[in-house]
């Protein structure tokens, strides 16, 4: 062998040496890597979009929609007797307040999520059914909370009357007082952790920078004026945004203002897309209206509700709490 092939042969062993040793050393830093970034994804909140899509309809979206056969409107109003007056046709009654009770510790918390199984079941709503909710009066948010409720197990095709009842009779539309006749439903839970927050978070998240609670309830019993609590007032830092600010207000709760209008009641707060909002409030209804809007319709990237608002942070003496009309 010639002393040119032989120094050839090593210089391509130098060369193959060297490209393993640079490939070791690449692996050995991506695994260290994600050594330390796995366990910090543990303790970052998690926006993950689901396919979830929450919107909100005119009364003609549901003429249009009448004879779709994947089509379960849930009538959630409060007094069976008023949808025994007159419904939409073919509409289910489940009333909202079925979706709550005591928890052995709480009153009114969500049900677990075998029982809110059944009763979607029940209501004859189906994996891939088009869910349309509707209430009437002040109740829009019954409306939304069941809409969020679907959305929480997983169900993604909801659509919330805009008008409610109301803004349906007004629009000349076809009522009924016959009930529907339909098998119970198939429907499965998929469970959405990331749309909630628990007390243990929100403790954790008071005070931190960009994030932002919004606490909708009527002023009084945001600022603690009015007594209903062992303990009343606010999380401190939480801004004031009554609910019913985000509708026309008497002339119908359930009808939205236009959205440039909500962008800048939102602005005045300075509540901006980029925040990682919390919305929280008596007992984890109120908030649902403003969560979907805000979620939905806006686009907010980070909005998350807690459930247990005011009725369970207010119970926990060691809880900070505030009073006053707030920032």
């Amino acid at each position: 062998m010639s002393f040119r092939s032989h120094r050839s042969r090593l210089g391509a062993r130098f060369r193959m040496l060297k490209l393993f040793k640079s490939k070791l050393v690449a692996f050995v830093v991506a695994l260290f890597g994600a050594a330390i970034a796995i366990p910090l994804l543990a303790f970052a909140p998690s926006f993950a979009t689901t396919a979830a899509n929450v919107q909100f309809v005119a009364p003609t979206w549901v003429a249009e929609h009448a004879n779709d056969p994947n089509l379960r409107i849930l009538d959630v109003r409060l007094n069976p007797f008023d949808y025994f007056t007159g419904h939409v046709p073919n509409a289910v009654h489940i009333a909202d307040n079925t979706f709550r009770g005591p928890n052995g510790v709480l009153p009114v918390q969500y049900w677990q999520s075998d029982k809110l199984q059944s009763l979607f079941s029940q209501a004859g709503v189906n994996d891939d059914s088009q869910v349309l909710v509707y209430s009437d009066g002040r109740d829009i948010l019954g409306t939304t909370m069941v809409a969020y409720l679907l959305d929480r197990t997983g169900h993604g095709n909801v659509a919330v009357l805009d008008g409610g009842f109301a803004g349906y009779k007004a629009a000349g539309l076809p009522v009924s007082k016959e009930f529907p006749s339909y098998p119970l439903g198939q429907f499965t839970v998929r469970d959405q952790p990331q749309l909630r927050v628990t007390l243990d978070q929100v403790r954790q998240l008071i005070g931190q920078p960009g994030v932002t609670f919004i606490d909708p309830r009527p002023p009084e019993l945001f600022s603690g004026e009015q007594q209903v609590w062992a303990r009343n007032g606010h999380i401190p830092g939480a801004k004031n945004i009554p609910w019913v600010s985000f509708t026309v207000g008497e002339a119908n709760f359930h009808q939205l203002k236009p959205l440039d209008e909500i962008r800048q009641i939102l602005a005045s707060r300075n509540v901006t897309p980029e925040d990682d909002i919390i919305v929280t409030c008596s007992t984890g209804r109120e908030a649902t209206l403003q969560y979907h809007v805000l979620k939905y319709l806006l686009g907010y990237p980070k909005v998350r509700i807690y459930e247990g608002s005011w009725t369970e942070y207010s119970s926990y003496p060691d809880s900070p709490i505030e009073t006053g009309p707030g920032a």
